[in-house]
């Protein structure tokens, strides 16, 4: 069974750029622990006979038909541009 303790929490804070106290370093240690205890629980887990799925779910999505539109809303479409000329957004210039 894996252990982590205020040094392993430290060295991952330093890798993800987290700067943590000490209490904060043993309160993390401690939900990490159980963590790690829920996902060793798993190992207990007969799954012999199991086909492993793409998903729980079994289902078929609807298909719709693919046809080529052009939208047709570019009123709808420009509504939420702070500035539109001629069926356009209006954006900044970005390259010299």
């Amino acid at each position: 069974s894996m252990s982590i303790d205020k040094n392993t929490v430290k060295k991952v804070a330093g890798l993800a750029r987290l700067r943590l106290t000490d209490a904060e370093m043993e309160k993390y240690a401690g939900q990490l622990n159980n963590i790690m205890g829920f996902v060793e629980q798993l190992n207990e887990v007969n799954t012999d006979n199991i086909a492993p799925l793409p998903s729980p779910v079994d289902m078929d999505l609807p298909l719709r038909k693919d046809e080529v539109t052009d939208g047709d809303c570019v009123d709808a479409v420009l509504a939420n541009a702070p500035e539109a000329v001629e069926g356009f957004y209006v954006v900044p210039k970005v390259v010299e």
